[in-house]
């Protein structure tokens, strides 16, 4: 259900991608400012990662089947993986144009038309990340939210090449362009390690945060003012979906049913506070000390 509703977003970035990439080449040939150039080369990868975070979130969409019975929740990380590597192409590129430029530093062209169109971009830019932030972390999608922070390096990306490019209009220092770029790279390249490592810790089967995991301890605690116990709590995100597991001791004279209720509620409850979660339960007579015996690795 998440990944659904969140790809309609992906069509948004899409659209702006193409319209910033636009805005940020037509500033490029008016001032040839290497550092414009390299705030265009990102849009074009911003319009790249867009067009796989629909592809993956329509993979996301799809309903668990005989080859998948978790679902495809996991390939967001493919779309966020993706992105990493493409940021840090993109960061690798524009160094190497600015080290180019930097033994050779050129006067600018038109700036001021140039700054007009990187300010549009940045303006559009912005907007659409503040939609993506909001929607990704409203919809749990590492997809949005890592198209979200690329828009929003893409935004401070323009701001500081903006800057140098009226700097160098003003002052006339020419290597301030080449500088801003390297700068520039420098921390795209932060921003694509950042997002690897997320990726990484995903496809690794990350657990919850820590306060997601205390959402659960509590809703046990009026059960176990009831004399119930719980162990080996597990849970992990794939995606935008959790998966969770524990172990339920009960009294040993209960029935089935009243076993199965017991679970069943617990269930509920905590699918009521965090949504879009699988729960597994394994129910254990609290009497019986093999019920305690389990280790962390059964």
């Amino acid at each position: 259900m998440s990944a659904k509703a969140a790809r309609p977003y992906t069509l948004l970035s899409i659209g702006a991608a193409l319209i910033t990439m636009a805005l940020k080449f037509g500033a490029y040939r008016l001032t040839g400012s290497v550092g414009l150039l390299s705030d265009a080369l990102e849009s074009g990868v911003n319009l790249i990662s867009a067009l796989v975070a629909f592809w993956a979130l329509s993979l996301a969409a799809k309903p668990p089947d005989a080859e998948h019975p978790f679902g495809h929740g996991k390939a967001e990380y493919f779309s966020s993986g993706l992105e990493s590597a493409l940021i840090l192409v993109a960061a690798l590129t524009i160094g190497f144009a600015a080290l180019q430029r930097l033994g050779n530093p050129q006067p600018l062209e038109n700036p001021e038309g140039g700054l007009l169109l990187a300010v549009m971009a940045a303006a559009i830019n912005g907007g659409v990340a503040w939609l993506l932030l909001k929607a990704g972390r409203r919809l749990r999608s590492i997809t949005l939210r890592a198209d979200a922070h690329h828009l929003l390096t893409d935004v401070w990306t323009s701001v500081g090449v903006v800057a140098a490019v009226g700097l160098v209009a003003a002052t006339g220092w020419n290597i301030l362009d080449p500088l801003i770029a390297l700068a520039v790279a420098a921390n795209i390249l932060w921003v694509g390690f950042g997002l690897l490592r997320e990726t990484l810790s995903g496809l690794l089967d990350q657990s919850i945060p820590p306060e997601e995991v205390q959402t659960i301890l509590t809703l046990f605690a009026p059960y176990e003012a009831q004399g119930l116990r719980f162990h080996l709590l597990r849970a992990r995100l794939a995606g935008a979906q959790r998966f969770i597991s524990f172990h339920v001791l009960a009294p040993g004279h209960w029935t089935i049913q009243e076993g199965h209720d017991l679970c069943e509620a617990l269930e509920s409850e905590i699918v009521q506070a965090l949504p879009q979660s699988q729960i597994t339960t394994h129910l254990e007579p609290l009497e019986d000390p093999r019920s305690w015996s389990h280790s962390p690795k059964d």
